[in-house]
């Protein structure tokens, strides 16, 4: 193993804010244990860790990496020589900076780069964040050093000796941010006379979800309930002609940057089914109605939310249900404060408190036995 200041640690993958979260949160965790170590991300040129990942302030490299399109066959050729493209920069980068350990956290980089450093002899960890496993990791785990995982059986996907199940890594201020829900109300403009919600549906958006809204906002309103309603950039023009005509109970928003005080303030938080979105769910024991997308790989999200559903931990609506089905749903459950408390506590004793410091304690013993 290296010594402390020369310790490299090459972080791979992204793509979504799922990915980038925990990739970040762990190498905040390594910072913090081992201060002069250097780490290196290693993400898709075109995509959002390229901006976030060195506003956190991290180096980053990026590969010309995309997914395959299932629809049109022809537009892979493209693809295939991408990845050949990114297959040489990635033996490049192991050439230049010599890492230690390469972590991958899914996401398009993380197949190049962790196939990579496995044929050059360099130890790998794979984080798998959601309850099906992805393709690209199901690949990389009979080489990896070790498996990290948010849900248990993931013996199924993976050798099983390797895995230890952490939880995903997330965001610190969603877990050290211990102010009142009032305060965070306070913080946020919203009122603290009214039950609230908040809709959130990822940094572009989620059409399916804006559009239950909109249908859902005249009903929310009679029944006294306010909404702080994260649009995405994809649709926050229109969402706020539309928050206009209700500015007494919605406030629309593109992006919240204070998520740690929009949890806070929520009584009720309508999603996604992302992973990183609920291990934050189940860590501030937050009750939900779960909206999984339809267009995500192996409908891993539908699986994510099932997990939590079959549990009491969360009421899933199916992304085809929701025009009809999110606006009762949401008003049965946010006036009902008795089922509030029971999903919320049943999401909390989902919760895998700490994943970020159990995946540095696996790196830590990797590097021992090197």
């Amino acid at each position: 193993m290296s010594t402390e200041k020369s310790m490299k640690i090459l972080i791979s993958g992204g793509g979504t804010g799922g990915h980038i979260f925990p990739a970040l949160a762990i190498a905040g965790a390594l910072r913090r244990r081992h201060p002069d170590c250097e780490i290196l991300f290693v993400g898709a040129s075109n995509r959002m860790e390229m901006e976030r990942v060195p506003a956190a302030g991290y180096k980053i490299v990026g590969l010309p990496v995309s997914g395959f399109n299932r629809k049109n066959i022809l537009a892979n050729f493209k693809v295939i020589y991408h990845l050949a493209k990114s297959m040489l920069i990635a033996r490049k980068v192991l050439k230049t900076f010599k890492p230690d350990i390469a972590i991958g956290v899914g996401g398009y980089a993380s197949g190049p780069m962790l196939k990579q450093a496995q044929k050059h002899g360099i130890p790998t960890l794979i984080q798998e964040q959601n309850s099906y496993a992805g393709v690209t990791n199901k690949l990389l785990a009979k080489k990896a050093s070790a498996i990290c995982t948010a849900y248990p059986g993931m013996d199924k996907f993976f050798p099983g000796e390797k895995i230890t199940l952490t939880g995903n890594p997330v965001r610190e201020a969603i877990t050290t941010n211990a102010v009142s829900p009032q305060e965070a109300r306070r913080q946020l403009g919203l009122p603290e006379d009214k039950p609230v919600l908040l809709v959130v549906g990822g940094s572009l958006g989620a059409r399916t979800i804006n559009q239950s809204v909109e249908a859902s906002l005249e009903k929310w309103k009679q029944e006294g309930i306010f909404t702080l309603w994260q649009t995405g950039k994809f649709y926050a023009e229109k969402c706020s002609e539309i928050a206009g005509k209700y500015s007494d109970s919605v406030i629309a928003t593109p992006f919240i940057d204070r998520m740690d005080l929009a949890y806070r303030a929520a009584d009720l938080v309508v999603s996604r089914a992302g992973a990183g979105t609920i291990s934050e769910l189940q860590l501030l024991s937050k009750p939900a109605v779960l909206v999984p997308s339809p267009n995500v790989a192996e409908d891993h999200q539908r699986r994510n939310a099932e997990a939590l559903a079959t549990r009491g931990a969360a009421v899933m609506v199916l992304d085809a249900d929701a025009p009809s089905k999110l606006q009762d749903t949401v008003v049965s459950l946010i006036t009902d404060p008795g089922r509030l408390c029971k999903t919320g506590e049943a999401a909390g004793k989902m919760a895998l408190p700490k994943a970020d410091e159990k995946i540095v304690d696996i790196i830590d013993n990797i590097l021992a036995k090197k």
